[in-house]
């Protein structure tokens, strides 16, 4: 037992090091077509589609299409996604990090079709926008902004909120600081197939204490930066899963077993149907995973 235990300590040292001192040199994730057949490059400012058939190369999106109204630039932006029937692109530019990565932003959407350009949530701040996706018909788009959860109409650009209680302690969308730790969870929502709900995580943070950092490098005066941190042995941030209606706005809580306070739930997907999710839920332990539809 000794021995298997040695081993599990020696992997775990390797992959922590590996991690801390090779993540920043990771190579880029692969951008796939939806059939599989071809990859998806940046390359001068345009995107550039590979046949791995014959290696032939199509410009899908070139520079000039990307460059905003009253500006002589194209955006510049490394992350990308395009809608399921390629109509639409969304552009991930202007990006700021929150702990570890950059998660917020500015996002841009290009019509193909009609070849317009506009920037998604023109009304909130500059580089306030986190985690927004396309709905699967290619109809509207979801983002967080101030920890509630928005949908914006694509075709009207109407804008809507599917949260109203968010703060910096009762998040809706995204993550404390301890999902994102123990288990790097930042987006918080997902699209329902039908393109009707949108499921997300709603993270209540309102009870667990600030503990203090400070930032010295961003002023010749440091700041005190407050962070909702449980130290050990104080109860996590319970958690609950929500369903939201974009038609109408209602909330459907699910209806989870055990105490959300000594469990918790790491992962969350549709069941590839827009009448049921699946999710993962662990102890406080760790050391027992639970799957619920």
């Amino acid at each position: 037992m000794f021995r298997n235990s040695r081993k599990i300590i020696i992997l775990f040292i390797f992959s922590f090091f590996t991690f801390t001192a090779f993540s920043q040199f990771k190579p880029k994730e692969i951008n796939w077509t939806a059939d599989g057949n071809a990859t998806l490059s940046i390359r001068d400012g345009n995107i550039i589609k590979t046949d791995l058939k014959n290696f032939s190369q199509t410009i899908l999106v070139k520079r000039e299409q990307l460059i905003p109204a009253g500006s002589i630039d194209p955006l510049s932006f490394n992350i990308y996604s395009f809608s399921p029937d390629y109509k639409m692109l969304l552009i991930f530019t202007n990006t700021a990090k929150v702990w570890r990565y950059k998660t917020r932003g500015d996002y841009w959407v290009l019509n193909l079709s009609s070849n317009q350009l506009f920037q998604l949530g023109k009304s909130f701040p500059s580089q306030s926008l986190m985690f927004a996706k396309i709905s699967p018909d290619g109809s509207n788009a979801a983002y967080v902004s101030g920890h509630n959860i928005y949908v914006e109409d694509l075709s009207s650009h109407k804008t809507k909120a599917l949260t109203k209680d968010g703060t910096r302690k009762f998040i809706n969308g995204t993550f404390d600081w301890v999902y994102e730790e123990e288990f790097g969870c930042r987006d918080g929502f997902r699209w329902s197939p039908d393109s009707k709900k949108i499921a997300f995580w709603q993270v209540d943070a309102t009870k667990i204490r600030d503990y203090f950092m400070l930032n010295t490098t961003d002023s010749p005066y440091s700041k005190i930066i407050p962070v909702e941190y449980p130290k050990a042995g104080w109860p996590p941030s319970p958690v609950r899963i929500g369903i939201a209606s974009v038609e109408n706005d209602n909330i459907k809580w699910m209806n989870i077993p055990g105490d959300p306070q000594q469990h918790y739930i790491p992962r969350m997907e549709w069941a590839a149907n827009p009448n049921e999710i699946v999710l993962q839920q662990l102890n406080r332990k760790q050391n027992e995973s639970k799957l619920f539809y």
